[in-house]
């Protein structure tokens, strides 16, 4: 199926009653027929739909051109430095949200965020499987159980959803593409915001550990592995527009947000060659994280904390 800006204006003007509906000499005339399909089908949205046969439960909606009303939270966890995210399509009638990284500690603040905004919570997603602090997926599926816990596949553990890479995550007309970013654990994935038409701009990437604000996350557990951290910084985010915001999971010194661009050049650690970032990781000698033993084995559970939860 034919699906282009031409035919978006086409449509547009013809509603305005601005362009004949049979003849045109600045349009083409499969412009103009489809048009018209649209136009006498009672579409509401010029947009042609694109999707690959799938039954995943998590595309709650088809997507379309209708732009997306962002509304934007980032939240933070002190005792750990944790970024919590919540983003929501606003223009969509359900007020779609989803939550990234939440926090066991934190979860009652995030809920009661949620429901003064009016929201619909519909994902409590994670980034990885962390070390340093319990998610709050599991209590947060206690307090709204129709909320679904989501993290990838290669994490091996348990949630409601899995994704894989190359996945787009519906969340009303806001699209968030899973890309993966292994090297701090084996399961890491980076959530992108979509691009074109009606998607914010600049993108956003929400890096959890992988890439940090002029720094990463350590790749000596877990998995982790300093060659692979490199490669998937450089080919799935580096990648990125220049302009993207990047958004982590942690800081540790008052910052908030980066850039591709600023990261490129500026990461001490990432902007060097391969070899020299695998001395540079190798050499850390970081302490054992003092919650390893207990916030891997919940989160692995969804954070569920008690047995008979």
């Amino acid at each position: 199926m034919e699906c282009s800006l031409e035919i978006n204006v086409v449509v547009l003007r013809m509603r305005q009653n601005r362009v004949p509906l049979r003849t045109s000499t600045v349009v083409s005339r499969r412009a103009m027929q489809l048009a018209s399909f649209y136009l006498r089908s009672g579409s509401r949205s010029s947009s042609c739909v694109w999707s690959r046969s799938s039954s995943r439960a998590f595309a709650t909606m088809a997507p379309s051109s209708s732009p997306v009303h962002l509304l934007f939270r980032q939240l933070f966890e002190k005792e750990s430095s944790t970024y919590t995210y919540l983003l929501a399509d606003l223009a969509h009638p359900d007020k779609p949200a989803v939550l990234v990284d939440p926090v066991d500690q934190t979860v009652d603040r995030d809920l009661n965020l949620v429901k003064q905004l009016g929201l619909k919570l519909i994902y409590a997603m994670n980034t990885h499987v962390h070390a340093d602090h319990i998610t709050g997926t599991g209590l947060i599926k206690k307090q709204m159980p129709n909320v679904r816990s989501l993290i990838s596949r290669a994490s091996c553990a348990k949630a409601d959803i899995f994704v894989d890479p190359g996945e787009k995550i519906h969340v009303g007309n806001l699209l968030l593409e899973v890309r993966p970013t292994p090297g701090h654990t084996a399961g890491c994935v980076t959530y992108v915001t979509g691009e074109g038409e009606g998607q914010p701009y600049p993108r956003m990437a929400f890096t959890g550990d992988a890439l940090l604000i002029r720094g990463c996350g350590r790749t000596d557990f877990q998995g982790g592995d300093a060659h692979e951290l490199y490669k998937s910084v450089h080919t799935q985010i580096f990648s990125l527009p220049r302009e993207t915001l990047l958004y982590p999971a942690h800081d540790y010194k008052g910052q908030t947000v980066t850039t591709v661009g600023e990261e490129i050049l500026h990461n001490p650690r990432l902007s060097k060659d391969e070899e020299s970032f695998n001395t540079i990781m190798e050499n850390l000698g970081l302490a054992y994280p003092k919650m390893f033993d207990v916030a891997v084995p919940a989160n692995m559970v969804c954070g569920i904390q008690d047995s008979h939860a």
